[in-house]
């Protein structure tokens, strides 16, 4: 499974430094934020973990499509709250977009999403039928 978008902050090469300068930040705007993200991969599937606290079940769309799954929501920022008086906001509010290139052995028809507590989980299962190791003789 190959992320689309990676960290920004964190760059592992310069190649990536530049990948993610021209690209990421040209689309990312001032009402945008990229959430964390685990990813791990089970004998019979994938999963995916992203830390989206405050978000309702109906502020995502999940899309595959071509083998490309994306993920985004948005989260608005209340401001008829005429009560408080903030000195500080560090939730996150706005809108996020994650693509994550799907491998071929994977079962599209029973992916799963939840939310729960916070993060949003899905379950990409492996279809075995469909396995991508092969043998390579040597001649």
């Amino acid at each position: 499974m190959i992320k689309r978008n990676s960290d920004w902050f964190v760059p592992n090469t310069m190649d990536r430094f530049f990948d993610n300068f021209f690209n990421d930040s040209l689309k990312n705007g001032a009402n945008s934020f990229n959430p964390r993200t685990d990813i791990a991969e089970t004998d019979k599937a994938f999963e995916i973990e992203i830390a989206v606290p405050g978000f309702n079940k109906k502020d995502f769309n999940i899309d595959l499509n071509d083998g490309l799954l994306t993920i985004s929501g948005e989260r608005k920022f209340e401001k008829e709250r005429s009560e408080k008086n903030f000195y500080s906001i560090q939730t996150e509010y706005g809108s996020f977009k994650k693509s994550f290139q799907l491998p071929d052995n994977i079962n599209s028809e029973k992916i799963e999403a939840s939310y729960e507590n916070g993060i949003l989980s899905l379950a990409i299962p492996k279809d075995e039928s469909k396995k991508l190791v092969s043998k390579i003789n040597v001649k």
